[in-house]
């Protein structure tokens, strides 16, 4: 029988590689997916492919509206999404950053494992080729952990421990990219950019889109998507 894990799952190309890492491991695969407010909504629709393509026992896309507080160029149209940044050399945490994101996501995705009984989560945050978030550090995730394991009934009376999994959090992206290949990732329904149009194809310019092209680029290997 296999054990429940529930997936942070955003249709990106990070999450969707961790997503193949919980499968080839063999976990009964439970995925959330936030609807945030997010301007770059399509990668909802993504998530949706993702999910299908590995065959997740259950998918809840939930309802969060974080861009009601606004604080973040990703949830509000009146800040702008930064374009053509060099990456090398920035070192001020990027308008992208939205406050206390992964603190959300990853509470969410606790009250979904303690219903299914289940003591991993997966996340696919990143600490080399990211855009600086301090939410995809080693120490907040190890922090977090040891909150989850302060805060849940299961936990406390020695039912078992919770575990977050962050299987890409020392990978560059091209080693994400590469060890997705291996695992049989299809990269051409996934979704990145901060700004696709309605079609979902990507800009190019955000960091997003400059981290992926990289990442394919050092792989030696051609991003299935199509750049406007």
């Amino acid at each position: 029988m296999k054990k429940p894990a529930v997936i942070l799952l955003s249709g990106g190309l990070d999450s969707t590689t961790c997503a193949a890492i919980a499968d080839d491991a063999g976990y009964e695969m439970h995925g959330i997916t936030i609807n945030y407010g997010q301007r770059h909504d399509y990668e909802l629709e993504a998530s949706k492919l993702v999910a299908k393509q590995f065959k997740f026992k259950s998918h809840a896309i939930i309802e969060l509206d974080l861009a009601s507080f606004g604080g973040s160029s990703l949830v509000s149209d009146k800040i702008e999404i930064p374009k053509n940044r060099d990456l090398n050399t920035a070192k001020e945490i990027p308008s992208t950053y939205v406050p206390a994101r992964n603190t959300v996501f990853l509470s969410v995705a606790l009250a979904k494992a303690e219903t299914l009984n289940a003591f991993d989560i997966f996340i696919g945050v990143n600490a080399i080729d990211y855009s600086g978030y301090p939410d995809c550090r080693p120490k907040f995730i190890s922090k977090f952990e040891q909150l989850m394991n302060l805060a849940t009934k299961d936990a406390v009376q020695n039912v078992g421990t919770y575990k977050i999994h962050t299987p890409l959090i020392k990978l560059t992206k091209s080693e994400i990219i590469e060890e997705g290949i291996e695992l049989g990732v299809n990269y051409e329904i996934t979704s990145s950019c901060y700004s696709p149009n309605k079609y979902g194809s990507p800009c190019g310019c955000c960091d997003a889109c400059n981290l992926r092209l990289k990442g394919f680029h050092d792989a030696g290997l051609v991003d299935p998507l199509e750049y406007r």
